[in-house]
């Protein structure tokens, strides 16, 4: 096989691999595609010296590794949820899962997920350019996660005040140092008659 024939491979393994992933958080599978994945890092591996690739062929890897780096963290933090359960009420509620950045938007619509969930009007949107000191504004951000929660008919409204504040604050701190940004914007979404608490950076 040329280069070009195994990174065609190598792409659709990462299409096939971010299918199984979502089948088994979903419930469709009992097990994670571990074998999968691991042929996805050896192909990653084999090219990491991208020396010898043309110029094309190295923005083809580099786009393909960076959608694996993007979606490989959002996996390990999901299977960790999976194996550990919720461990906080607030957890539950904030749908933690679902927390989604720019740059993992990014990648899902280069791997070619439809978009429609994202595109509808959100329940509510804010930012967040210092959270230690925007308690007005989580509250306000709380109250429209459990409102929507209570509208789309879910059980589950449990959570205190002070567990999400502190989430807030942790996570607008995390994204501003990973994306250099200015401020980070929160959206309450509904998806499926899931609510969803999404963020991302903002220049």
């Amino acid at each position: 096989m040329t280069v070009d024939d195994e990174l065609g491979v190598l792409e659709d393994h990462m299409r096939r691999l971010k299918v199984e992933y979502d089948m088994y958080f979903g419930g469709g599978v009992r097990k994670p595609p571990l074998d999968l994945e691991w042929r996805v890092q050896g192909l990653l591996r084999k090219f990491g010296d991208t020396q010898r690739l043309s110029f094309q062929q190295r923005f083809r890897y580099n786009t393909i590794a960076q959608r694996y780096a993007v979606f490989s963290e959002l996996w390990r933090q999901k299977l960790r949820i999976k194996e550990e359960g919720y461990r906080r009420p607030e957890d539950s509620l904030l749908s933690i899962q679902g927390l989604r950045t720019e740059q993992e938007r990014e990648a899902a619509r280069a791997l070619g997920e439809t978009a429609h969930a994202e595109t509808a009007a959100p329940e509510f949107v804010i930012d967040f350019a210092d959270s230690a000191s925007e308690g007005d504004k989580a509250r306000l951000l709380f109250d429209a996660v459990l409102s929507a929660k209570r509208r789309a008919g879910e059980a589950d409204t449990r959570g205190h005040f002070e567990g999400f504040l502190a989430f807030i604050k942790f996570k607008t701190e995390q994204i501003r140092e990973q994306f250099q940004c200015q401020a980070v914007e929160y959206r309450v979404e509904v998806q499926h008659h899931k609510v969803r608490l999404t963020a991302r950076a903002k220049v």
